[in-house]
């Protein structure tokens, strides 16, 4: 943990813990819930972005898996080492994506086609990762959390790849 000004209180820290299990929790749900819809779509649509962008939502997943594992511990600190380096391997996995993806549109890849579930799933994130990005950044950074804010970094990257996908 990072050294505060001023170090929240025990109890403060007990409920500053909570919501950002709670944060993590709601990511991983909406998350799970994209990847199965934007696949099925991108399969049904034979979409290559509409499947990046449920290959995104995986990658999402597993940087909020290891917030929630590092959280689910009495000892949170212990643990974020680990967590900063498992989300880390995530930003570079989405880089990986973004780069191939991008190669591949260079190289000629398929024209994007109109989706509509892909443009509910892109409406819905525009709507939804903006604002549990924010409440996730604010109570890490009053936690003094740097692997709650690395996580909104990611949370928050994911409200800016939907509208790449949006017409796939």
């Amino acid at each position: 943990m990072t050294a505060l000004l001023h170090a929240p209180s025990p109890e403060r820290r007990a409920v500053l813990n909570r919501r950002i299990r709670l944060f993590a929790a709601a990511t991983i749900t909406y998350n799970v819930i994209e990847a199965v819809v934007a696949l099925w779509a991108g399969n049904v649509a034979d979409s290559a972005a509409l499947i990046g962008f449920g290959l995104d939502s995986v990658i999402e997943v597993a940087s909020a898996l290891a917030l929630s594992w590092q959280f689910s511990s009495k000892n949170p600190e212990r643990r974020e080492h680990l967590t900063l380096r498992i989300i880390a391997i995530s930003f570079f996995a989405l880089a990986a994506f973004v780069a191939m993806d991008a190669v591949r549109s260079l190289m000629g890849g398929e024209e994007a086609r109109h989706s509509i579930p892909g443009i509910v799933i892109a409406a819905l994130s525009l709507a939804i990762m903006p604002v549990l990005s924010w409440a996730q950044h604010r109570a890490g950074r009053e936690l003094g959390s740097r692997t709650a804010v690395a996580d909104f970094k990611q949370t928050l990257l994911c409200t800016y790849l939907p509208p790449y996908c949006s017409s796939a």
